[in-house]
């Protein structure tokens, strides 16, 4: 086996969390990083560390503080503007040279991808791709990472014995963000590191950002899963109502009748709406993993011993096709009824 970059043995016992940006603040799913390394620091003892590459993008250092990093290590180049994993392989692999730290995290996003990828080989390190749980080790400093298999079907915990980093990207949703509660400053690191055109085999000549759809950040959801028997723009018009939106199972989403980034679950994306309606959904664990953190869970199943009924607030034992049409009506016939004369 090739060793790593580095070894256990002089690893800095560091959390590192690679911050994406959106605009002048950090991407939702760094502050969830932020958040969750802040909890396995604390516990074990170790310090925080956020790495943000880009342009003009030094205020999102304070947020990072706001969620509970020690130190942010900031790289500020008009060539880190927009994402090219040459620039940024080249940048992070040197800082991670320099400051070797224990576990270096990154979402799962596009962005997060690419770089963990390209970063690992370069590192001579594994990687732990679209983790579902982090559990620190505090004796062996070891990361045991929760990552599923085979459609949902095995849950593997995995960890790395020897190589360092130890690098996991982690699906967007998974943790719940939270700030610091009382004010908190960190100490901030402007390395200055060279990055030479040559290595840029990538010119972004235009970007486009679509509206795309963002299940981790709806207020209500409205899930469907066989039993809809592919009749999702009904439970679109429920989701529109409750100014919320909608989602699958995979089933429907294999046979065509969802897009795959309305896929809710452990192959999915993790949510933790205020409101999840779930619609003839059995309640397969690798479902519930993607909703099962929702303040209220109401379900709806003609089947009374469906798993789902176990993990909902409420149960509704009928057909959806008959229940949500007349939910529908009643909906609309009570904003009419609030509607000024």
């Amino acid at each position: 086996m090739v060793a790593s970059l580095y070894s256990k043995e002089s690893e800095k016992k560091d959390i590192c969390i690679f911050l994406e940006h959106r605009g002048a603040g950090l991407a939702p799913v760094s502050l969830e990083l932020l958040s969750k390394g802040r909890e396995l620091a604390s516990h074990a003892g170790w310090t925080l560390t956020g790495l943000l590459l880009g342009y003009q993008v030094a205020g999102a250092a304070s947020e990072a503080f706001d969620y509970g990093a020690d130190r942010v290590i900031l790289i500020d180049n008009p060539k880190l503007e927009l994402f090219t994993v040459d620039a940024y392989t080249h940048v992070a692999y040197q800082i991670i040279d320099v400051y070797r730290p224990g576990i270096f995290l990154l979402g799962a996003t596009m962005d997060g991808r690419d770089l963990a990828g390209r970063l690992a080989v370069r590192l001579r390190t594994g990687l732990n791709a679209d983790c579902t749980g982090l559990q620190l080790d505090v004796e062996e400093g070891r990361l045991v990472c929760e990552v599923s298999g085979f459609g949902g079907g095995i849950l593997a915990l995995i960890e790395m014995e020897k190589h360092r980093p130890q690098m996991a990207t982690v699906r967007p949703g998974v943790f719940l963000p939270s700030k610091m509660s009382a004010v908190k400053s960190g100490q901030l690191i402007r390395p200055e590191i060279e990055i030479p055109d040559e290595i840029i085999r990538t010119r972004v000549v235009e970007r486009v950002i679509g509206e795309g759809v963002d299940l981790t950040q709806a207020p209500v959801l409205v899930a469907g899963g066989r039993g809809v028997e592919g009749n999702f723009e009904m439970l679109n018009d429920l989701a529109q109502l409750l100014d919320g939106d909608y989602g699958a199972t995979r089933p429907p989403v294999d046979d065509g009748f969802v897009e795959r980034e309305r896929q809710i679950g452990q192959t999915g994306v993790v949510c933790r709406p205020n409101l999840v309606i779930v619609c003839g959904i059995s309640g397969a664990f690798h479902f519930v993993v993607g909703i099962q953190e929702a303040e209220t869970i109401i379900a709806i199943n003609s089947d009374r011993d469906a798993p789902i009924f176990e993990y909902a607030d409420y149960c509704i034992v009928g057909d959806v096709h008959e229940i949500i049409p007349l939910l529908i009506k009643a909906l609309r016939e009570d904003r009419v009824a609030e509607r000024p004369a």
